[in-house]
């Protein structure tokens, strides 16, 4: 079936509830053409196949594959393949107040509206990180992870096209240490960034920026590290599995599972097994290998 068949067109929508239920969309399209039309949204689309072209007020674009287009809410706007083979993209639709609230947590940024200088952007990194972002929001159930990855990557973008004068970063070493301190008082807690940031008194970016900086890695992939360590004194102890993954905040065993081996190359159950956890279980394997006297 040749590239062109319109039949290949597809089109899937998702939402966020966390993110004010911000719609994202992953579409191929080659025979569609968008009318003029508007959203009340940001429209921020990830060109990944293809070429796009459209009408964005009474200039004329084409988003080349690898490009970023940016659609302020109310600008009347179409859509139509760019080239022979259509287009393929991914597409975040987050509200004008989501993103007002992102720039007042930015270092030098108020809480208004972004305004980028142009409707295509060209930055490979910056596309890279939103893709990623657009697919784990589609799969990653843990909140303090959506969160800390959407002000990543969200803020890179607003700090590198909106306009945002970025600032150096202070020295926030024992609102640090107090986010660890929280972050290790329970270890199965489902702590968000921002009650995080407001118990340390900082703004959600902020915080997660620090932190990344000071520990080498931001607040929800350090929390999982201190699990998994809480983890393997569990399984030393005797603990199943299963009960370990409910005791530590995990999904769920097969959450643990994945988490552990990657980390420490054993599953959990082979590392309870192999460190002896049941009662008895190494003096009965050096009772084993005794020899036998008459």
């Amino acid at each position: 079936m040749p590239r062109t068949d319109p039949t290949r067109e597809q089109a899937r929508f998702a939402f966020a509830p966390d993110f004010a239920g911000m719609e994202m969309l992953t579409a191929s399209y080659w025979a569609h053409r968008f009318t003029p039309h508007v959203h009340d949204t940001y429209v921020i689309a990830l060109i990944e196949q293809g070429a796009e072209q459209f009408r964005c007020g009474c200039d004329t674009w084409l988003a080349p594959a690898g490009s970023m287009v940016i659609v302020p809410p109310g600008a009347s706007h179409t859509g139509q393949r760019g080239c022979e083979w259509g287009w393929s993209y991914r597409v975040f639709y987050p509200a004008p107040h989501m993103l007002a609230a992102l720039m007042a947590e930015l270092p030098g940024g108020a809480e208004a509206p972004p305004a980028f200088g142009a409707a295509v952007l060209t930055d490979p990194p910056l596309f890279q990180a939103l893709r990623r972002l657009h697919m784990l929001l589609h799969e990653e159930a843990d909140a303090l992870h959506r969160a800390s990855a959407w002000r990543t990557t969200m803020g890179d973008l607003l700090l590198r096209h909106a306009g945002v004068e970025p600032r150096r970063l202070g020295r926030e070493t024992t609102a640090v240490r107090r986010a660890q301190d929280l972050l290790r008082a329970d270890a199965g807690a489902a702590l968000g960034l921002a009650e995080l940031a407001s118990a340390v008194g900082l703004s959600p970016w902020y915080l997660n920026r620090v932190f990344a900086r000071d520990v080498g890695m931001p607040p929800h992939a350090w929390r999982n590290q201190w699990r998994l360590a809480q983890a393997k004194t569990l399984l030393r102890r005797g603990q199943a599995p299963a009960k370990v993954a409910a005791a530590l905040g995990f999904a769920d065993q097969s959450h643990l599972h994945r988490q552990f081996k990657r980390a420490f190359g054993v599953t959990p159950g082979a590392y309870r097994i192999e460190r002896g956890a049941d009662s008895g279980y190494q003096r009965k394997n050096v009772q084993d290998q005794l020899p036998q006297t008459l």
